[in-house]
């Protein structure tokens, strides 16, 4: 079957980038890459640090903080006070988690596309405070309108004390209409934390725009941060109630900053960050974007193809400047989390490509992305040699 061209390449994309030119890296969405541009920069903050240590943390510090959050939350569309740099998604949910004050006799409602160290967060909490966990079912293939419907009918208002929704999803490339979602869920006054992981730097959406109670996101991914930036956005009603996971001397200076000042901690990645979104912009965002996109929708007929599967049953996320899709591995192939790890594992070693792979379901699925320095002929090659690999169970 007839697979449609790739996308006209971003030229010079993959100078930009450090990486190992004998590896495929076909799994961005999961650490990202950091440009060398941002690696200088952050280097040259260390640097600084290192220097004298005592004038780098006791003297404008905080400021400078705070100047990079406003910058960064300039570009997400986002209001700068009510935003907190953090280090991941993951901590932000954690923040939020513990900062409801959950009792016994509440829940926390998720769906079953939601991030595993996010279900183990919300798990966590829920044991120690009495509260529950429950879980929605929403199918691969359900429309727009039918993921609200299935999100209104599983809200229980007067128990339900958060829902979580991710706005794209890790394991299954799925975009969630978040937007309506926190509208539904603000029609019985419940709030709503959205899993942005994946949004900074490849979904054009406006943080403002989905209105949601709290928004978290990675800036380490699509927006070519150093690793450990994100940002944690929170509606006014909830910002005084937002408390640190660690208490530090910043505590008095309320939110954003009792949650962004750790003490010791190495801010260099923070700082750094807007030298992240220069390059990303230098190349055009909007460029970019479909670029990625169109190049991993490429990637997933390709592979799909060689593995035999029918467009029909490759997922499309619904989303134009969605850079990440994924293929379901033939039957009985990494159907779960353990099996998943060793087929990733063995892709890397023998096929010297990076992807990822995820058990959801019951079924094992591959999932591909895009970026400037991928080229067509990285997905040929995987899509030459997976199926052989495959056979060799």
């Amino acid at each position: 079957m007839s697979v449609p061209p790739p996308p006209e390449p971003i030229m010079g994309g993959r100078l930009l980038f450090s990486l190992d030119p004998a590896v495929s890296h076909l799994n961005h969405g999961s650490f990202g890459a950091v440009p060398i541009v941002a690696q200088r920069a952050q280097q040259r903050l260390r640097d600084e640090m290192e220097a004298d240590p005592l004038r780098f943390f006791a003297q404008g510090l905080v400021d400078r903080i705070a100047h990079t959050r406003r910058h960064l939350a300039g570009f997400l569309g986002a209001d700068p006070d009510g935003t907190a740099l953090t280090t991941n998604v993951t901590s932000g949910v954690a923040v939020v988690l513990q900062s409801l004050g959950l009792r016994p006799g509440d829940e926390v409602l998720t769906t079953d596309h939601g991030y595993g160290a996010v279900e183990f967060s919300v798990r966590r909490e829920c044991r120690r405070t009495g509260a529950t966990h429950r879980i929605l079912r929403v199918p691969l293939a359900a429309t727009d309108e039918e993921v609200v419907q299935v999100v209104r009918a599983g809200l229980r208002p007067g128990r339900t004390r958060l829902l979580v929704v991710d706005q794209l999803t890790s394991a299954t490339a799925r975009l969630f209409p978040v937007a309506a979602i926190v509208g539904v869920a603000g029609e019985h006054g419940i709030p709503v934390l959205v899993d942005a992981a994946h949004a900074p730097g490849m979904l054009p959406a406006s943080v403002r725009s989905i209105g949601a109670d709290f928004w978290v996101g990675n800036l380490h991914k699509w927006g070519y941060a150093p690793r450990g930036t994100a940002l944690l956005v929170v509606a006014p009603t909830w910002r005084e109630r937002i408390e640190p996971l660690v208490v530090s001397w910043e505590q008095d200076a309320g939110f954003p900053g009792r949650l962004e000042w750790q003490a010791t901690s190495d801010y260099t990645a923070w700082l750094s960050a807007p030298a992240g979104l220069y390059t990303l912009r230098s190349l055009d965002v909007d460029r970019v974007r479909a670029h990625n996109a169109a190049l991993a929708a490429y990637g997933q007929r390709v592979v799909g193809d060689a593995l035999g599967v029918p467009p029909a049953d490759l997922p499309d996320p619904g989303g134009p400047t969605v850079a990440m899709r994924i293929i379901p591995l033939p039957a009985g192939i990494a159907t779960t989390l353990d099996g998943a790890r060793a087929l990733r594992a063995r892709i890397a070693d023998r096929l010297a490509a990076q992807v990822n792979v995820a058990a959801w379901n019951g079924r094992g699925w591959l999932r591909l992305c895009g970026q400037v320095y991928n080229s067509p002929d990285e997905y040929q090659r995987l899509a030459v040699e997976l199926p052989t690999l495959l056979a060799q169970r």
